[in-house]
């Protein structure tokens, strides 16, 4: 059998991150990865949800920042809106320069403190610190014509993204484009005088679905196991997040006989890395009720990494439940126990306090630093038998309830 699925796991991996443009939310790419996720649960007789849940996706060309003849290299930020204006710079480090600045129809350049990482989006409802609704506020009340940020490395938030948007978010309408923290400097040292700033860009209102996947939907309580199957734009997304979702097909064929007591939803989810998390949303606010029919909940995300191993985490989850897993994966040398993470879509469940299983991999914070969010992201860095390996232990895991 590992031959035979080795081969699957492959070739779900190399199909889902083929798509064309890319597995952006909202894209053609996108919509041809959760046609084809809900082909294969069909087949194999899960009844299938895709319904469309509404999003944005964005059309934008490169920028142009010019001073006096100088060209700075810029890139516009997703989701914003476009600009042309030759307007004066005004810049500001820290949100007490911000509070006691004058841009209000001038260029606005943030850097340094202000910067040090990507601000949470405005209506973001999960964790949406003071400190960044008081940027916003200050932005909006302020009125700058458009927004520079100058941004360095923060893996830990964007992975390998230099520079990286401070900016995300299709909510927030002031015009804004990006740079490296070393380009921002370039930049301030020129403040107070005029700069041409345009970009062209347009917000596009289209649709997108998580594939939600039901089998004995009729029974009482349920396991549900998950995984992202959108990407960033410039990435392939191999490991995040196709590497879940091959699981997430390998499991689903395993189970596909499953006669068991307990309802199975496997769920394919859209916009873990999208500003809205849309599919979240989307969920929750259509399957809410459902909620305390949960008796674990299993997130998959950035597994199959050839570095390291597999590592699984706990939340909320009974002496039980620990055990039946500790038993289902202690028969496979390359997974073990590792440490808790919270920024998966597992974390819908943890924080309604339902037993959560979170699995990744052990090299996580490697594949932060180097690899996630970027065009490195490859079907070469993956080992299929991981994947396999994995797939066959949920599958030890969901029939021992």
């Amino acid at each position: 059998m590992d031959i035979e699925y080795y081969t699957k796991a492959k070739y779900y991996l190399d199909t889902l991150c083929s798509v064309k443009p890319n597995r952006r939310v909202g894209s053609l790419g996108n919509r041809a990865a959760t046609d084809f996720f809900a082909e294969k649960l069909k087949a194999w007789s899960y009844s299938i949800d895709t319904t469309p849940f509404k999003c944005l996706d964005y059309q934008s060309e490169e920028p142009s920042l010019t001073h006096q003849g100088t060209t700075f290299d810029v890139k516009i930020s997703p989701y914003s809106l476009g600009c042309d204006t030759t307007s004066q710079l005004v810049v500001a480090s820290t949100i007490d320069e911000l509070e006691k600045s004058d841009c209000s129809d001038k260029i606005l350049l943030l850097k340094g403190e202000l910067c040090a990482e990507q601000l949470m989006p405005k209506n973001f409802v999960f964790y949406n610190p003071d400190h960044h609704k008081k940027i916003y506020a200050l932005l909006e009340e302020k009125k700058p014509v458009a927004i520079i940020t100058a941004t360095s490395k923060n893996p830990q938030m964007v992975g390998n993204m230099y520079p990286f948007p401070m900016i995300n978010d299709g909510d927030f309408d002031i015009p804004s484009v990006f740079c490296t923290d070393i380009v921002g400097e370039e930049i301030a040292a020129r403040a107070g005088q005029k700069f041409n700033l345009k970009a062209e860009a347009k917000r596009i209102q289209t649709t997108a679905c998580n594939v939600i996947a039901h089998k004995n939907p009729q029974a009482q309580n349920k396991i549900t196991i998950c995984a992202h199957i959108d990407a960033v734009e410039d990435s392939p997304g191999a490991s995040d997040n196709a590497s879940g979702v091959a699981v997430l097909l390998l499991l689903a064929e395993l189970l596909k006989e499953y006669r068991g007591k307990l309802g199975i939803e496997i769920i394919a989810f859209n916009g873990e890395d999208h500003y809205s998390l849309g599919g979240q949303m989307d969920y929750l606010n259509r399957y809410s009720d459902s909620l305390n029919q949960i008796l674990v909940a299993i997130n998959i995300d950035d597994v199959g990494y050839a570095k390291g191993e597999t590592a699984y985490s706990f939340y909320s989850c009974p002496s039980e439940i620990q055990q039946k897993a500790n038993m289902a994966f202690s028969r496979h040398r390359e997974i073990h126990e590792g440490e808790q993470w919270y920024q998966g879509d597992h974390m819908i469940f943890a924080q309604s306090q339902k037993p959560t299983i979170a699995i990744t991999s052990d090299k996580v914070a490697e594949l932060m630093t180097t690899i996630t969010h970027s065009p490195k992201d490859t079907p070469e860095i993956i080992d299929y038998h991981k994947l396999v390996e994995l797939a066959c232990a949920l599958d030890a895991l969901v029939t021992a309830f």
